[in-house]
């Protein structure tokens, strides 16, 4: 059985994507790693970055993206094909570049993966999720937020990446392009892993975070669209009240670290007071969600109403 993990990027360490430690947690059970680099802005560094990786199993693939010809994030999900064109593997591990997995997990998804190796019901795997926010303390499990996510798939021609590179799916004689096509996908067959993947992608720095912020609408609303949304917004994101949020208190992959060091952004956030500041409300503070929420923990057994899905459970 041989595993190749897949990634893709640019300008990483500009936003602040933990891009290293990401690779570094699920390398010890890839035979390769696939990297496809984008070309960045003048001063990215994400290739040197790459380079300190000291493995022959990295690989490192440079592209250019193009926005126009794959608009609404679709080229986020052009360029993770890109990455599973040049996988060898029979199962394809992805983590996106602020996708963790802590160590404890790794024999567990080695495991499952030689066990449903000859199983050719199985498409993929489905990991659970947990997304930290602020700061590397707090969590947000409230409605709306995806509990689970493909991210394990069998090295076939006919899978693909789907929208922006949110998930996967079946799309036989794929035109190259239609990413975000439903008609003619089809939804994979998977199997849980009891594993979970460790999202990273709400602590940064505010600076940073709203700059994250800006990039993702440059690529899914265009440059022009994304400037003026941004022209008079604050430099910094505003997280907002931290209070009510669940604490996280188990321990974090060990490649974290040293990444964890940098936290120098706590007299920005909101520890004391729920009161929320003036700015449209996020998702998790609507009362509306909270109220959702509030129900899921305490009488569905944490589990979310109407989840999202993009997928069919198998029950093996």
């Amino acid at each position: 059985m041989k595993i190749s993990g897949f990634s893709f990027g640019r300008n990483v360490s500009k936003l602040y994507y933990p891009i290293k430690e990401s690779i570094l947690s699920i390398l010890p059970i890839c035979d390769e790693f696939i990297f496809v680099l984008g070309k960045g802005d003048e001063d990215d560094n994400t290739k040197e970055i790459l380079e300190t990786i000291d493995s022959p199993k990295l690989k490192i693939i440079e592209t250019e993206w193009d926005t126009e010809a794959f608009p609404n994030g679709m080229e986020n999900a052009h360029q993770t094909d890109i990455a599973m064109e040049h996988c060898t593997g029979d199962w394809l591990f992805y983590v996106q570049a602020d996708e963790v997995v802590h160590e404890k997990y790794l024999p567990v998804i080695k495991a499952r993966c030689e066990e449903l190796l000859d199983n050719e019901k199985v498409e993929g795997l489905l990991f659970k999720y947990r997304h930290f926010f602020g700061d590397y303390e707090h969590y947000i499990n409230h409605h709306g937020w995806y509990q689970n996510e493909i991210r394990i798939v069998r090295n076939k021609p006919d899978i693909h990446s789907f929208e922006s590179a949110q998930s996967f799916r079946r799309i036989p004689n794929f035109d190259g392009k239609s990413y975000r096509q439903q008609k003619g996908s089809y939804l994979l067959n998977v199997a849980k892993v009891e594993a979970y993947i460790y999202h990273y992608g709400w602590v940064r720095p505010p600076k940073y975070m709203q700059s994250k912020k800006k990039a993702l609408d440059s690529i899914h609303k265009g440059d022009s669209k994304a400037e003026a949304l941004y022209k008079d917004r604050e430099q910094e994101f505003d997280y907002g009240p931290l209070k009510g949020l669940p604490k996280f208190k188990e321990t974090h992959p060990a490649v974290m670290k040293d990444k964890m060091k940098d936290f120098n952004w706590a007299d920005s956030l909101n520890y004391t007071t729920n009161k929320l500041p003036n700015r449209p409300k996020f998702k998790h503070e609507k009362t509306k969600y909270r109220v959702l929420s509030f129900l899921e923990r305490n009488i569905n057994g944490g589990k979310h109403f109407f989840p999202f899905k993009n997928w069919k459970l198998l029950n093996v």
